[in-house]
C-alpha cells in the first residue's frame, strides 16, 4: 500500500511540475517579448499556459482518490494538503500570466521603451526568478537547500514589489499630458499581474515549505 502512495505522490508532484514549467516559459517568453514589443511572442506565450484550470482539476482528483484510499503519515499528509492549496495558486498564477499579456502587448509601443527596459523588464526578470525558486522546490528533499529556495523567492518576489512601487512614483512624477498619463496608467495595471505571479510563486513556496517543514501553513 505504501508503495501505491509514493507512486500517486510522485505522479502528482510531476504534474505540478510540468504546470510550473509551463508557467516558467510563458513568462520567460513574456520578458524576451518585452525587449523590442514582438506581439507574435506575446501570444506565442499563452501556449505555454492552455488548460491549466483541467490539468488542475484532474491533480485535484488525484489527491482525493490518493487519501481516500491511503492513510499517509504526517510528512506525506502535509504534501498532500500542500498540493491540493498549490493548485488553486496555478490557475491564479496561469490567469495573471494571460492577463498581463493581454494589457501589455496593447500598450507596448506607447509608453518609452526606456521605463521598460528600467522598470518592466527588471521586475518580469524577477517574476521569472521566484518562480524558478519555487520549481526547484519541487525537486528537493533537503530541509535546508528548501528554505534555502524559499528565501530566493522571497528576495525575487520583494524586487517585484519594489520596482512596481518606483515605477509607480516615476509615472505620477513625469506624466505631462493626459494621454501619456493613461498609457503608463495601462502599463503599471498590466505590470501589477506580473508582480501578481510572483505573489503566487511565493504563496506556492510557501505552501511547499509546509510540506518539509510542517507548523502552519502562511497564505502569501
Amino acid at each position: 500500500m505504501l508503495l501505491k502512495y509514493q507512486e500517486k505522490l510522485e505522479t502528482i508532484r510531476e504534474q505540478v511540475i510540468e504546470i510550473m514549467s509551463g508557467l516558467i516559459s510563458a513568462n520567460k517568453m513574456i520578458l524576451d517579448a518585452l525587449k523590442d514589443c514582438d506581439k507574435e511572442k506575446f501570444e506565442n506565450a499563452k501556449l505555454f499556459i492552455k488548460n491549466v484550470s483541467n490539468k488542475t482539476e484532474e491533480i485535484d482528483r488525484g489527491i482525493v482518490t490518493t487519501l481516500a484510499l491511503h492513510t499517509p503519515e504526517a510528512r506525506d499528509l502535509r504534501e498532500m494538503v500542500a498540493f491540493l492549496k498549490i493548485t488553486n495558486e496555478l490557475i491564479r498564477a496561469a490567469s495573471n500570466t494571460r492577463n498581463f499579456i493581454n494589457g501589455f502587448q496593447d500598450v507596448c509601443g506607447q509608453v518609452d521603451m526606456k521605463a521598460i527596459n528600467e522598470f518592466a523588464l527588471p521586475m518580469q526578470k524577477s517574476t521569472v526568478e521566484s518562480l524558478e525558486h519555487t520549481a526547484l522546490m519541487l525537486t528537493l528533499d533537503c530541509v535546508d537547500e528548501v528554505q534555502e529556495c524559499f528565501n530566493k523567492a522571497l528576495i525575487a518576489e520583494n524586487k517585484t514589489d519594489d520596482l512596481y512601487e518606483m515605477l509607480e512614483a516615476d509615472v505620477l512624477k513625469k506624466s505631462s499630458s493626459e494621454a501619456e498619463f493613461v498609457s503608463y496608467h495601462d502599463m503599471l495595471s498590466a505590470l501589477r499581474k506580473s508582480e501578481k505571479v510572483a505573489d503566487r510563486a511565493l504563496s506556492i513556496a510557501a505552501l511547499l515549505l509546509y510540506a518539509r517543514n510542517g507548523g502552519q501553513i502562511h497564505q502569501i
